[in-house]
């Protein structure tokens, strides 16, 4: 049986500033496939080599394959889409599966405006894809499609989700298949070596109210360090790769995983041969301060900070955790220990003002980052945010939705200004770098390094793909009151999903009230026996732990 992945062919002004990214997705399913006896498989990049919608059908008609599976983020999603309207035309006969976030979250509005998808398979991808793969070769899908756990499709006018399934419990019996991936097209432009994104976690504990990785990946796993660094070994010696970035949300949550990990690493003599970076947030990078040069010496040399925002008030509405001076101190122990730093500031929401975005600048360059971005807020339609601010959201077409355009228009700013005026910050930012810093900033690597970075952003800038400025037809200040950002308004919300949100809705309001409740009569509880001369908890009657004991287990 031939399976054929497809990466569609979506492009934005964010991610591929640094380079092209080799989709991990990929190698993860062909491992777990090829572990289960599937060998026969194909993987077409369409993103990454701009594979256009008349090569992609050539592709199809030779490969000729018995399931074509495809993923979305959420703005790639109308190309995911399109990839499997193609399949469906070239390759009828073939199971067309869409996974990945936004087709795990939104599989009402998937099924409802591309009723040629077959199935969507929600949530992580390895033990689904295989069950799903030995029901298409057994010849027992459709008759064991609702058993499936993880599923999602049409059966005549319904809509069925299937049990979700559990997690992938045993990361480490995954042995991702890299062969697929032609690393030749995957370079990392601030070093020019090839690059790659392992997965050493998955999941993150907290629950940042913009962001949907905590909903999806759900509970938090760690590999054994060891198994992580024998892929990375690998991508080394088989695919000469120098660079590699941590796909998790935060892999210093586990400290002692994390110091597992890099120790792995020095024993073996990669940091000389191989260097990395990760993104986490700054409480870690305190946590860790005196380890932060082991950490270097284990070959990490680039953080990217969740800082988010320079105002303590958006902190606390995006659920950070986290406070202002505290993001200045991390990046300070950071520059102290050699590691290149990038802050991450969220700008765009419904308050955002010119002298907000100020704000961001002044703070950015009292903190001295190496590197600062500003991307936009993108109100992911399944994330908490979304819920609070929906009545707001005028902009339907997820394809905007790619941190770099303004969905959200801010009271105070057109959407045009608000574009400006993160221009402005980055013009100003990166002028005085490249004059002041980066040619003068220490020798070597570093410099080498923060050259290349700016030679990344050149790069971009000079070709109007950064932020999708040619699209949107902004040259300067001069042009702010003049851009496109070409929505498509006939993008809505399809009423199945939307009937989904409202329950979904309603059923968060009654648990908050239930809490509420619980809480309320805690308190009156608690008078009662202050009034009676009571204390506060009977010793008879205590909580115990099983057993009998009183002590939480270390």
């Amino acid at each position: 049986m031939r399976i054929v992945f497809v990466y569609p062919n979506y492009h934005s002004g964010g991610a591929e500033i640094a380079g092209n990214w080799p989709p991990a997705w990929v190698a993860y399913l062909a491992g777990s496939l090829k572990a289960a006896g599937f060998t026969d498989i194909h993987f077409i990049n369409a993103m990454t080599h701009h594979i256009g919608p008349e090569a992609l059908r050539a592709k199809l008609a030779a490969l000729q394959p018995d399931i074509v599976g495809t993923t979305a983020i959420t703005p790639a999603i109308y190309e995911a889409e399109e990839v499997l309207k193609i399949a469906s035309d070239v390759v009828p006969g073939a199971l067309r599966v869409l996974g990945g976030i936004h087709a795990t979250f939104m599989f009402r509005q998937v099924l409802e405006e591309a009723p040629w998808v077959d199935v969507i398979v929600r949530g992580e991808g390895e033990e689904i894809m295989t069950a799903l793969a030995q029901a298409v070769h057994e010849g027992r899908y459709l008759a064991d499609r609702r058993k499936i756990k993880g599923l999602a499709f049409r059966d005549g006018e319904e809509i069925v989700a299937t049990q979700a399934a559990s997690t992938v419990k045993n990361l480490d019996a995954i042995d991702p298949d890299w062969s697929l991936l032609d690393w030749d097209s995957y370079i990392y432009v601030p070093l020019g070596v090839k690059v790659a994104i392992p997965n050493m976690a998955r999941g993150c504990p907290f629950t940042c109210s913009f962001c949907s990785q905590w909903k999806f990946w759900r509970d938090y796993r760690v590999r054994d360090p060891k198994k992580v660094v024998d892929e990375i070994e690998r991508l080394v010696n088989d695919h000469g790769v120098g660079f590699f970035i941590l796909a998790d949300e935060e892999p210093t949550i586990n400290k002692k995983k994390f110091v597992e990990f890099c120790q792995e690493l020095i024993d073996r003599g990669l940091p000389d041969r191989i260097k990395w970076g990760i993104k986490t947030r700054v409480t870690d990078i305190w946590r860790d301060r005196d380890l932060l040069k082991f950490y270097r010496k284990a070959g990490l040399v680039h953080v990217s900070l969740g800082t988010e925002a320079a105002a303590q008030l958006k902190l606390d509405l995006f659920n950070k955790e986290t406070t202002v001076a505290q993001n200045k101190e991390a990046i300070r122990l950071l520059r102290e220990a050699d590691i290149f730093t990038e802050a991450q500031f969220i700008v765009g929401l419904d308050n955002e003002t010119a002298e907000t975005l100020e704000e961001t600048y002044r703070m950015a360059w009292d903190w001295q980052p190496d590197l600062a971005n500003w991307s936009m807020y993108t109100p992911w339609p399944f994330t908490p945010l979304f819920q609070e601010m929906r009545d707001k959201v005028e902009v339907f077409d997820f394809s905007k939705y790619n941190f770099v355009t303004p969905i959200m228009k801010p009271e105070a700013l057109s959407r045009g200004e608000l574009l400006d005026g993160v221009m402005k910050n980055y013009r100003r930012f990166y002028m005085k770098k490249a004059l002041f810093h980066y040619p003068w900033r220490g020798t070597g690597f570093r410099r080498r390094y923060l050259l290349g970075c700016l030679k990344a952003f050149l790069k971009t800038g000079m070709g109007r793909t950064f932020y999708d400025l040619g699209k949107a037809g902004y040259w300067g200040p001069q042009t702010k009151n003049s851009v496109d950002f070409h929505f498509d308004e006939t993008r809505k919300n399809a009423p199945a999903q939307m009937a989904d949100w409202e329950a979904a809705a309603d059923r968060a309001a009654r648990a908050a009230e239930r809490r509420e409740a619980v809480r309320a009569q805690g308190k009156e509880r608690a008078k009662e026996r202050a009034l009676a001369g009571l204390p506060d908890t009977v010793p008879d009657l205590a909580p115990m732990a099983c057993g009998g004991g009183k002590g939480q287990m270390e």
